[in-house]
């Protein structure tokens, strides 16, 4: 396993990191999801990223349950918080009483008294972004929380969250945790230039884009039994691009280069996205061990820019890179 920095904080970060939505305490049996955490540890993996709203909290439970007796110190912890937990209109977004009261479920779930990363899962429209701040800083000074983040945000929203750090003298976000992949490249325009300038760091999911990247869905056959394509639960978050023949038969067109270069494409995909200099670290997330096991293999891996640039002529128009596909909800509190 190689490390990183996140952004130009002090923690360091394993390049790739484990996290658990779509699998644990939904998709996969608990026995499973354990074993995918003992491999991953196993391989070095140090960085697991979770969130509240995965499977109502429970994804939290089973992470918790799974790095218990695992030596605290050396390992990253983050967790997120956004969506609803409850039905009462307080139990959502980012407001200083649902934060204060979600760090404390979060770390009861989670078995633990601190959290390495506290991340607001999307921006938070119906609030003052102060109060948010704030919030954030006070957990920080508690020692509940030693750094914060956010998820899915545009750099504007990053930007004049800095801006009033800085006024007021609060913690600033050390991170962002954007969708990123070779097939969708929104945060290059505008998120990464503002980050390299303030120091953040992206802690990218989906680099695997669902699934899709990995060559599993072929062009003209049925969806494999078994796939987040044919799960009921999870089957709308990749609906579009499994059914895509074109962007398929693109894929398939990648497996040479993967090949080319010493690596399966899943390997491919993730050591992509870690060419990105900005990226601290790629969430792979898995339900068979031996995924963790071939994923953990991209770490390290340079990719040559001709190599690079075949792969951008492979893809051409599939590549989505507006920053205005970047989405928070107008309203939580009517969800």
């Amino acid at each position: 396993m190689e490390f990183r920095q996140l952004g130009r904080s002090g923690l360091t970060v394993s390049e790739i990191a484990y996290g658990n939505w779509l699998t644990h305490g939904s998709q996969i049996e608990e026995d499973a999801a354990v074993a995918c955490v003992r491999a991953a540890l196993d391989e070095g993996i140090t960085t697991f990223d979770t969130a509240d709203a995965y499977a109502r909290g429970k994804a939290e439970e089973v992470l918790g349950r799974a790095l218990k007796g695992e030596r605290r110190d050396g390992l990253e912890i983050f967790s997120k918080l956004f969506w609803p937990m409850g039905e009462g209109r307080n139990d959502r977004g980012l407001s200083r009483k649902h934060i204060i009261r979600g760090v404390e479920d979060t770390l009861r779930r989670l078995g633990t008294d601190y959290l390495d990363l506290y991340q607001a899962h999307r921006y938070d429209y119906g609030v003052p972004l102060e109060e948010t701040l704030r919030a954030f800083d006070d957990l920080v000074r508690q020692g509940k929380v030693l750094y914060v983040g956010v998820s899915e945000w545009r750099a504007e929203e990053i930007g004049r969250a800095l801006e009033i750090a800085d006024q007021m003298g609060l913690d600033r976000i050390v991170s962002n945790q954007p969708q990123y992949n070779m097939l969708w490249r929104v945060i290059e325009s505008e998120v990464v230039p503002l980050s390299e300038r303030e120091g953040l760091g992206q802690i990218v999911w989906s680099p695997l884009a669902g699934g899709i990247l990995t060559g599993k869905y072929r062009p003209g056959q049925a969806l494999p039994e078994g796939s987040r394509a044919t799960d009921p639960n999870t089957k709308h978050f990749i609906a579009d691009r499994a059914g895509d023949q074109e962007l398929l038969e693109k894929v398939q067109r990648l497996e040479p280069l993967a090949k080319e270069a010493g690596l399966s494409l899943p390997q491919l995909a993730l050591a992509w996205v870690l060419q990105n200099e900005n990226v601290s670290t790629a969430i792979i997330g898995a339900s068979r061990p031996e995924q963790v096991r071939d994923n953990v293999k991209a770490a390290g891996v340079r990719l040559d820019a001709g190599l690079l640039a075949r792969i951008d002529e492979v893809l051409g128009d599939s590549v989505s890179t507006d920053p205005a596909l970047t989405k928070s909800p107008e309203d939580i509190r009517t969800r």
